[in-house]
């Protein structure tokens, strides 16, 4: 359970356990997210609505390195719990043909090392097998990138998920100790299983992260622990 100091620093939603960032909605309308409690890592943000939902605009810069793209909430600490947020992800306007939408949360931030999941948009009803298998994706910044554990361990951590770009999508993640799991679209059953990761069990910050190339959305993020 959070600590006397750490639900200090947060508002409480309805339900128990739950927590929004602090002034989210009142200051920048943003549920879930307050664009000035966000620390910038090679990404530029910005409150906007899109698709009908305030939201917050998260985009890659253009030197941004392959896991180094992030904002994080400023003052979260994570450990094991539940992270639940609304996001959308498609490729910029001046992206390369490599770039897929990538869109995800990272969690137990600790300087710069974090493990992540990440959806690949572009990749859920692309007419290849392959791609289509790649749509989730496991990580861990920055020993264990996709290229590496693709390598060493094929098919163990990314998996398929029906994904469109550009479309608001349920994203959630349950996190416990060393092991991970990843629903998408409120389904039941998770997409993505993943009972080894990389950095341990560990603590750290939350943050929004999207990957080379990307115009990202968040909305109505909700953290439990």
């Amino acid at each position: 359970m959070p600590t006397k100091k750490f639900l200090q620093r947060f508002v409480l939603t309805m339900m128990p356990s739950a927590i929004l960032w602090p002034h989210a909605q009142s200051s920048q309308n943003v549920p879930g997210i307050a664009l000035d409690q966000l620390e910038l890592h090679n990404v530029k943000a910005e409150a906007v609505n899109y698709n009908g939902k305030p939201a917050v605009r998260v985009d890659a810069l253009p030197e941004a390195a392959n896991g180094a793209s992030y904002a994080i909430l400023k003052g979260s600490r994570f450990h094991n719990g539940t992270i639940e947020v609304e996001l959308a992800g498609k490729p910029g306007a001046n992206s390369g043909p490599g770039a897929r939408g990538f869109i995800g949360i990272a969690f137990r931030v600790q300087g710069n090392r974090f493990e992540y999941i990440y959806l690949r948009p572009t990749n859920g009803r692309a007419d290849d097998q392959t791609r289509r298998n790649h749509s989730t994706q496991y990580a861990a910044y920055p020993e264990f990138d996709f290229d590496r554990l693709r390598k060493e361990s094929p098919e163990k951590y990314e998996s398929y998920v029906d994904l469109e770009p550009g479309v608001w999508t349920k994203y959630r993640i349950m996190i416990d100790g060393t092991k991970a799991r990843l629903f998408v679209h409120g389904v039941a059953q998770p997409s993505l299983i993943v009972n080894d990761m990389k950095l341990g069990d560990s603590e750290g910050a939350v943050a929004l992260f999207v990957g080379p190339g990307t115009e990202g959305y968040f909305a109505n993020l909700k953290i439990r622990q």
